[in-house]
């Protein structure tokens, strides 16, 4: 999926209020179950992917790697992002499909 296309994608999840972002809030919705996609920046620490990639894993949930933290938090409208998770799998498919 291209990049506008992707941003779009996680704009539209930000509005419809299917997207969870900052740190404690997709931490927690990844421990809570109720996350379909983490979409993670390719620019993020190495050592917030490695967390995040872990807590992923632990909830079963699949990991994307788009944007940059800047270009992720644009696209839904708030400061730079490290990560956002998608919380409705409607949008999950949108951002999955190539």
């Amino acid at each position: 999926m291209g990049d506008n296309k992707a941003a779009f994608a996680l704009g539209l999840a930000q509005k419809a209020g299917k997207a969870v972002s900052g740190d404690f809030a997709v931490r927690g919705a990844l421990k809570s179950g109720t996350v379909e996609l983490l979409v993670l920046a390719q620019d993020a620490a190495p050592n917030s992917k490695k967390d995040m990639y872990y807590l992923a894993e632990q909830a079963g949930v699949p990991v994307l790697e788009l944007l940059s933290r800047a270009e992720l938090g644009g696209a839904i409208g708030k400061a730079q992002r490290a990560a956002v998770a998608i919380t409705d799998s409607n949008f999950a498919g949108m951002l999955m499909k190539k």
